[in-house]
């Protein structure tokens, strides 16, 4: 049974009332601090050697196919690159810190935001082999999420990426996005076209969400050889039921 939509003076449906809804604040510029990983907002002269090393530890440039920017092959490329980075504020861009070894590994960002609407999407993310599948590497995203939710209180968090990135769109799923469809010739990028899949999750979502996020990433879902006990997806999925 499902409830009866809203109506105007006109008896036309209309969206749910938010009456005390008002516009959020700006992602701040400010770190986010985790148990495995901390975000600061990129600066070149603290992280740009370190995020170069780290992707330089990859064997080829595949990582970066999806990507706006790279491969880059010397670090006055990448030092350019990340000089730009550091300036945007829109995409508000941030480096993974593993607290383990003090290093940057990783970059992403909070972009397209929209206070008015309380809308943002994560994007940019640039996960270096010392990053893809580590706890940190989840809970990067965990604290991006939760500082969009619980701290600034937005109603809608995004993730899109090509529609042909397998990779991209399997982590949004493991992540608790729900899939919202593709636009087709949506942008052009490396000379090609590129349709776009959509993800989102919504703040009535976010608190379970949170709570899979949170059991995934205690120390007790992890045995002697740092293996997961329980799929992050799978107490996602548990904790909405």
């Amino acid at each position: 049974m499902t409830d009866a939509p809203n109506l105007n003076e006109y008896d036309q449906p209309i969206g749910p009332p938010l009456p005390d809804w008002t516009p959020r604040d700006k992602p701040p510029r400010t770190p986010v601090s985790g148990r495995y990983c901390r975000l600061e907002p990129i600066d070149v002269e603290r992280h740009a050697k370190d995020l170069y090393d780290a992707y330089a530890t990859a064997v080829d440039g595949r990582d970066w196919t999806y990507m706006s920017g790279g491969p880059f092959p010397d670090f006055d490329s990448y030092y350019a690159y990340a000089t730009k980075l550091a300036a945007s504020t829109d995409p508000l861009h941030h480096a993974i810190i593993d607290l383990e070894t003090g290093k940057a590994v990783g970059t992403l960002a909070l972009m397209r935001i929209d206070p008015a609407n309380g809308v943002v999407e994560v994007g940019h993310v640039a996960y270096s082999p010392l990053l893809k599948r580590t706890r940190a590497g989840t809970e990067a995203q965990y604290l991006l999420m939760r500082r969009v939710f619980d701290e600034l209180g937005y109603r809608r968090y995004e993730w899109k990426c090509d529609a042909l990135n397998a990779p991209s769109r399997r982590a949004a799923a493991r992540y608790g996005f729900t899939f919202e469809g593709i636009f087709r010739q949506a942008i052009v990028y490396h000379g090609r076209s590129r349709d776009t899949a959509w993800f989102s999750i919504s703040d009535g979502e976010w608190p379970a969400i949170s709570r899979g996020f949170a059991q995934w990433l205690s120390p007790e879902n992890f045995d002697a050889q740092g293996q997961h006990r329980a799929g992050l997806a799978a107490l996602i999925s548990a904790a909405k039921a």
